[in-house]
């Protein structure tokens, strides 16, 4: 590649779809998150993969209680933001949706 030669730069994907989810731990807790990839994030959680989170970590494992589509990683967060204001019977009764 010469000096004046730039790399290629990926492009993002057009549309990547966000997720809010709901981890049920061992400990019966409830840990909520968004991601784009929900199957790698929980093996991230349960320790398969690098990268999970240090209250999932001593609480493992987790399993997938509730996940929903959200438009953007903006509504993404601000709908997590509100499931972490709600009580925990709040977010049992989204578990069971």
């Amino acid at each position: 590649m010469k000096s004046s030669e730039q790399p290629l730069k990926k492009s993002p994907p057009l549309s990547t779809a966000w997720f809010v989810y709901l981890l049920r731990c061992a400990d019966q807790s409830l840990y909520c998150g968004i991601t784009t990839n929900l199957e790698k994030r929980l093996k991230q959680h349960n320790g398969d993969l690098v990268g999970g989170a240090k209250y999932t970590r001593v609480r493992q494992p987790c399993r997938l209680a509730y996940s929903e589509k959200a438009l953007d990683r903006s509504s993404a967060s601000k709908r997590e933001v509100e499931i972490k204001k709600m009580t925990k019977a709040q977010k049992e009764l989204l578990s069971l949706k």
